[in-house]
Formats: C-alpha cells, sequence, structure tokens
C-alpha cells in the first residue's frame, strides 16, 4: 500500500519539479551533477529491496515478451537515437557532441519509471517489466559503452572500460546489495521497506529537477527548442514503435493490450540520469549532457501522461 501510494503521486511530483525548477532554478541547482550517481544507485537499491525470486518465476515464463522488450530497448531505440541524432546535426548543422548526446540516451538501460508506469496502468504486468528493466539494467555494462563505441565512438572519444566501470558501481552493486539484503536479513529488509518509496519518490524528484535547473541556460538557449522536440520525437517514436511492434508480434494474446503498454514504457523510457551521469564523466563537452538533461523531463512527463491516459481509459470501461 505504501508503494502504491507512492507511485500514484509520483506523476504530480514530476510535474511539480519540472515547474519549480523552470520557476526558480536555485530550488535543486544545490543538488550538483556529483549527486546523481548515489542517488541512481539509491534508486537501483531499492528496487533490489522490494524485489524477491518470486515476483520473477511467472514472468520469466514469457520469454518472447521479455525478448520484444530488449529489442526495443537496444535495438529500435538505439536506431531512433541514431537517427535523431543524425538528422539534428548533418541536416541542421548543429553541434556534434548535442547528437552524441541523443545517441548516448538512446544507449542506456530502461528506467527504473518504466516500472512505476507500469504498476500504475497494469499492476499484474509490474514483475514482467521489473524482469525487462532487470536483463536491460544488468547487460547495460556490455551493452551500453558497446553501442555508444558504435555510435558515437567515430564522432567523440568514448572511455569504454570507464563506463563498464561505472554502470557496475552505480547500477549493478546497488541491485545484488538489495537482493541479498532482502534474501539474508529479511528483518532489516522489512524495516526499511516502508521508508524507500517515499524516499524514492522525493530522489526522483530531484533528479527530474536538478537537470533541468542546471541546464535551464542551454535548454532556453536558441538551440534548446530544437533539441527539446528532437528528444520529444525520439521519445514519442520509442512508445509508439514498442506498442506498435508488441501488437504485432502478440495479436493473438488475450491480454496484448496490457502487453502493449507494457513494452511501451519499456521502450520509450530510459534511464535518461545514466546517460546524463555518463556525460558529466566521459565527455569533455558539457553540451553532450543537455540531451540528457532534457530527456529525464520530457521521458518522465511523456511517460506519465500515458499513465494518466491509459489508466483514465481503462476506468472508463470497467
Amino acid at each position: 500500500m505504501i508503494l502504491k501510494g507512492a507511485n500514484s503521486v509520483l506523476p504530480f511530483v514530476v510535474a511539480l519539479s519540472t515547474v519549480l525548477a523552470l520557476v526558480y532554478p536555485p530550488s535543486f541547482t544545490w543538488f550538483t551533477t556529483r549527486y546523481y550517481a548515489p542517488a541512481l544507485g539509491f534508486l537501483m537499491f531499492a528496487v533490489g529491496v522490494n524485489s524477491s525470486p518470486k515476483d520473477f518465476i511467472e514472468a520469466i515464463k514469457r520469454p518472447g515478451a521479455i525478448a520484444v522488450g530488449y529489442v526495443g530497448q537496444y535495438v529500435i531505440k538505439p536506431l531512433f537515437g541514431y537517427l535523431f541524432g543524425t538528422i539534428l546535426v548533418s541536416v541542421f548543422h548543429f553541434p556534434t557532441s548535442l547528437g552524441a548526446g541523443i545517441m548516448l540516451v538512446s544507449c542506456v538501460s530502461g528506467a527504473q519509471l518504466s516500472n512505476y508506469a507500469t504498476f500504475l496502468t497494469d499492476p499484474d504486468m509490474a514483475p514482467l517489466s521489473i524482469v525487462m528493466t532487470a536483463l536491460s539494467t544488468a547487460t547495460a555494462v556490455f551493452v551500453t559503452p558497446a553501442l555508444s563505441l558504435l555510435l558515437i565512438g567515430k564522432k567523440l572519444p568514448v572511455d569504454v572500460k570507464g563506463m563498464m566501470s561505472s554502470i557496475t558501481q552505480i547500477v549493478i552493486a546497488p541491485i545484488v546489495a538489495g537482493l541479498l539484503l532482502n534474501r539474508f536479513l529479511p528483518r532489516v529488509c522489512a524495516a526499511i521497506q516502508p521508508f524507500l518509496p517515499p524516499l524514492s519518490v522525493f530522489v526522483t524528484a530531484l533528479c527530474v529537477g536538478s537537470p533541468l535547473a542546471i541546464n535551464i541556460g542551454s535548454i532556453i538557449s536558441p538551440f534548446g527548442v530544437a533539441i527539446v522536440l528532437f528528444i520529444f520525437g525520439f521519445h514519442a517514436a520509442s512508445f509508439i514503435a514498442g506498442y506498435v511492434l508488441t501488437g504485432f508480434v502478440f495479436n493473438k494474446s488475450a491480454d496484448v493490450k496490457a502487453l502493449q503498454r507494457t513494452i511501451s514504457f519499456e521502450t520509450g523510457m530510459q534511464s535518461s540520469l545514466l546517460a546524463l551521469a555518463l556525460a558529466n564523466k566521459f565527455f569533455q563537452d558539457p553540451l553532450v549532457g543537455v540531451p540528457p538533461a532534457i530527456s529525464v523531463v520530457l521521458m518522465s512527463l511523456m511517460g506519465f501522461s500515458l499513465v494518466m491516459a491509459w489508466s483514465k481509459k481503462q476506468q472508463q470501461k470497467c
């Protein structure tokens, strides 16, 4: 109930954080880039603590759905990232670093917010969403640096080993720590679980508002509006592609609509904060971090707009 209550207010918290960051940037600028990695690590730890083997037993019985979600995450999405990034640079003659930033966003793993979004629209699909996100997250240590090298390597230097090390520390280690705590210290786990959802909402608010507030100058600059439009197009294309692909593959499934919504969230929502952390650490040009900063906000707003639209539609059916 605590988790459900926290998740239900998350869309409004994201919207409020966005408005507050735009109206009064100092409310978030204190949460500087050095806090992004620990914040993301905390969110990953919370996922690990709130997960257990039984959550995944039913989900892994649907390897087809997991495979489609993975293809959406690491094949379709990077193709869109490369397409939008290339058009931005080649056609509109924007700096190469901005195109690289869009491509970097497309190379990272699924966002934990996709699990929240699925939980709010189709609770029965939440374990499947967690499995898909966990798989893309676990393999991100290899896939994200490889994709970054493939898509960005010819444009800007990519530190593959450094990225692998950072992803291991920021993502893999906290999730494993949470799972181990859940498995071997259940009493400690039970004691801290009630505090994690509200703290996760608070941390998410900081992670949405801070990039927007810190990069407000770049976002409202002449090229900022164009970047916002390109990032919006990238995410919209990803959401739609995930939905359409799932409908095509599972058109005879009884729960095809729920599957479509779940994989749409999985394809359209990325761990943009991870992309921002990697941009700040491994790319000297600060412009590389602008698309991920915008993506953190837009991805959240678009995802939870779909939550409200789809939830309302289901309520009307009932």
